[in-house]
């Protein structure tokens, strides 16, 4: 019998949290005179009364989470909150429908950066705020749940990096009460140095705050229309491109680091990957412009390369330039490096680099096996051995992504999308990107266009994403609700 209460208590202490930041926006609006800081207020009450009252009605009388028990949260929590987060979109004077507004919110808090917002050059700089704090808080929350409980949930592989203190479902509540305020911290603290940064490089301190919230969170909302590219500094494209390679690696090492553990940060073979392809990419791009004799000097170019693909590899979404017009190859490769994502325990989405080791890992043994019929050889990930179970799930997990990729690609065509956008939007909202290819949803468009229908699959296609598919289709699974 699956047990409500500890769900009810945690969703609704985290809609206490996304109610009270909900009042940040509100002074931001009534500082500059914005008459939405009554929408964020009115929007506030409401949901610090939905959450306050949950947790209320379960405290103390919530009982230790079960296994399934955290299925459920996990993804109650990112279909209660969205739901919440879209009323100031909503109720504001951009007169989205809720339709639009549970998009901009479900974008936002998974990371995504796809957005239906038209004019974000004028719009209130408390709806800019706002969406960039749902990527912050949906960033913080990412990282808390892979390293918390996806491990214990055994999701794509995810057993591999199962910290000691969470080897239970009953022992997750407390235990990531504890690891929440340490990375919560750090958190806070990195996003300053980059928002400083940023302000050096020649940002207004608003567009800096921004700008560093939605870079650490690998999130990509901006408060231009253009993206990044309004700006057109080298300065502060590369200071934006350090802080969302600093949102990809694994947070759980930054904390090592910051208790004096530096050693694993720089070892760990999953950000020696990461690099790697970041380094492949940067050079292959910026030769690719050389032959094709477009985008200006080798610097501008080398600028552009680094930028947009470490933007796309991550999942953050900001865009420099229209890349999708840089020519086929460029668009080829795009594409691809929407589903490979950063490392495992950060901000960054995709299939994660340390699948793909995983995979390859097994393969080499697999042909070695073959050379070698009777000889011994053990697939290793950060030099230990791989076991069975976890290349089991990896492939399970890889093959489940790629089918519900499949899935929403072809039910957007059928929608009356044309095959490019039907195509990018499921791989760029499953792999929680951003901007797709194509005219409509394009480094230079957006998704406002969109029939209603498909906005709604996009929205569960970010849940599915980010989520890490397992979590949403095994609550869906009629065997799950069987006692």
């Amino acid at each position: 019998m699956i047990d409500f209460r500890p769900i009810i208590l945690v969703t609704g202490i985290l809609l206490t949290t996304l109610g009270t930041a909900m009042l940040i926006p509100a002074v931001a609006d009534a500082a500059s005179g914005n008459p939405d800081w009554q929408v964020f207020s009115l929007a506030a009450a409401l949901t610090l009364f939905a959450g306050v009252g949950m947790t209320l009605m379960t405290w103390g009388h919530a009982s230790d989470l079960t296994l399934k028990e955290a299925f459920l949260l996990v993804t109650f929590i990112w279909i209660f909150l969205p739901a919440f987060s879209a009323l100031p979109f909503a109720f504001s004077e951009l007169s989205l429908s809720y339709t639009d507004a549970f998009f901009e919110a479900m974008s936002g808090l998974t990371t995504t950066g796809a957005t239906v917002v038209v004019g974000l050059d004028t719009a209130p700089p408390g709806i800019l705020l706002w969406r960039s704090l749902l990527q912050w808080l949906g960033g913080l929350g990412v990282v808390v749940m892979a390293i918390a409980l996806l491990p214990i949930l055994q999701i794509g592989g995810m057993q591999m990096f199962k910290v000691e203190a969470f080897d239970t479902a009953e022992k997750v509540l407390p235990s990531a009460a504890g690891l929440a305020g340490s990375l919560t911290s750090f958190y806070v603290a990195i996003t300053a140095i980059f928002a400083f940064l940023l302000w050096l490089a020649g940002l207004s301190a608003f567009d800096a705050v921004n700008h560093s919230m939605t870079s650490i969170a690998t999130g990509g909302f901006s408060t231009r229309d253009a993206s990044v590219g309004h700006f057109n500094s080298a300065a502060i494209d590369y200071t934006i491109t350090a802080a969302m390679i600093a949102g990809s690696l694994p947070f759980v090492l930054y904390l090592r680091a910051v208790r004096g553990d530096a050693l694993p940060l720089f070892k760990d073979s999953q950000v020696h990957v990461f690099f790697y392809v970041v380094a492949v990419l940067a050079i292959s791009l910026t030769g690719y412009q050389m032959m094709q004799e477009i985008n200006g000097p080798v610097t501008d170019q080398f600028r552009y390369a680094l930028f947009n693909s470490v933007s796309i590899l991550t999942g953050t979404g900001y865009a420099t330039h229209e890349f999708d017009r840089w020519g086929p190859f460029a668009i080829a490769v795009f594409f691809v490096i929407m589903f490979i994502g950063g490392c495992s325990g950060s901000t960054s989405c995709g299939m994660k680099i340390f699948r793909f080791q995983v995979v390859f890992a097994a393969l080499v043994t697999e042909l070695r096996r073959m050379v070698h019929p009777n000889g011994v050889f053990v697939p290793r990930y950060n030099g230990r051995p791989i076991g069975d179970s976890v290349i089991a799930s990896v492939m399970s997990f890889m093959f489940l992504f790629m089918f519900c990729f499949s899935v929403i690609a072809v039910l957007l065509n059928l929608m009356g999308l044309d095959m490019l956008t039907s195509i990018s939007a499921a791989a760029t909202t499953m792999a929680n990107v951003g901007p797709g290819l194509g005219e409509i949803i394009g480094p230079a468009g957006n998704f406002a266009p969109l029939p209603d229908a498909a906005k709604w699959l996009l929205s569960i296609s970010m849940l599915i994403g980010r989520l890490e598919v397992f979590t949403v289709l095994v609550v869906l699974t009629p065997a799950f609700w069987r006692a």
